[in-house]
């Protein structure tokens, strides 16, 4: 069986950590987040319901996306503020001072 590299990755708000593991080539985005024990650093994560992407794209099917050799999966935390509200608030600022 051909194994292959991958990265784990998570930002926590103070520690951010990137996991380099081998998986069995046909591994999916979901079975390489268990694999890499990541929640072992990060006891925060729900592995089954986090948000997870590949190099800043999001996939929405985490258990069907077959990884390849190099990939790195990223776990998404939930925002702590709209992007939108943060912008809006910038412009507003801009424009008092």
């Amino acid at each position: 069986m051909k194994m292959i590299q991958v990265e784990v990755a998570f930002a926590g708000i103070k520690v951010q950590k990137i996991l380099v593991i081998q998986v069995a080539e046909g591994t999916s985005a979901y079975e390489a987040a268990v694999a890499s024990n990541i929640v072992a650093v990060f006891p925060e994560i729900d592995i089954e319901t986090i948000p997870m992407g590949i190099f800043g794209k999001g996939i929405r099917k985490p258990k069907q996306e077959i990884l390849r050799e190099g990939d790195r999966v990223e776990l998404y935390r939930p925002l702590t503020a709209d992007p939108m509200v943060i912008r809006a608030r910038r412009a507003e600022k801009l424009k008092t001072t």
